[in-house]
């Protein structure tokens, strides 16, 4: 008698596989937080993703107020993005964007957006940039490299 792994390699059994690619599971937004991340938010938008949105952070006059502005050039909104996000990845190679970090972190807070950080950085900057991330990003991940940011969108099915 075939044991239960190969019954299911059968002919029979075949008509109950799932032919179809999995569904993406997630909403992510990647935000970078100044312009050393935006590059890297470039470059990694280039690759194909299935429901990732990049976006670069602007700090406006207003306070507790940001503007997020699409690698493809067009802006929107925190609130907008955080719509039908269910996971903001921000990404930092200074501390220059720690008014955006904290805008962003509250916002996603007050949502139950989930947050994750990234810095992308092993210069004298990357101490405050962890510093300026480290309470708004439920997940850091310091002294990241670029491939670490494909890692990490890859993981979440982005």
């Amino acid at each position: 008698m075939p044991g239960s792994c190969a019954r299911a390699a059968t002919a029979a059994e075949a008509r109950f596989r799932i032919d179809r690619p999995v569904a993406p599971a997630r909403a992510p937004r990647i935000v970078a937080l100044d312009d050393g991340a935006a590059e890297v938010v470039r470059r990694t938008a280039a690759l194909p993703w299935a429901n990732a949105r990049f976006s670069v952070c602007e700090a406006t006059d207003g306070a507790d107020a940001v503007l997020l502005r699409g690698v493809d050039g067009g802006t929107a909104t925190l609130a907008d993005e955080l719509a039908s996000a269910d996971v903001v990845v921000m990404i930092a190679t200074s501390d220059a964007g720690a008014g955006c970090a904290h805008t962003i972190g509250k916002a996603c807070w007050q949502r139950a957006v989930q947050t994750a950080g990234l810095v992308v950085s092993d210069g004298p900057g990357s101490a405050r940039a962890v510093a300026a991330l480290r309470p708004h990003a439920r997940v850091l991940l310091p002294g990241a490299d670029e491939s670490d940011v494909v890692d990490l969108l890859t993981a979440l099915r982005a």
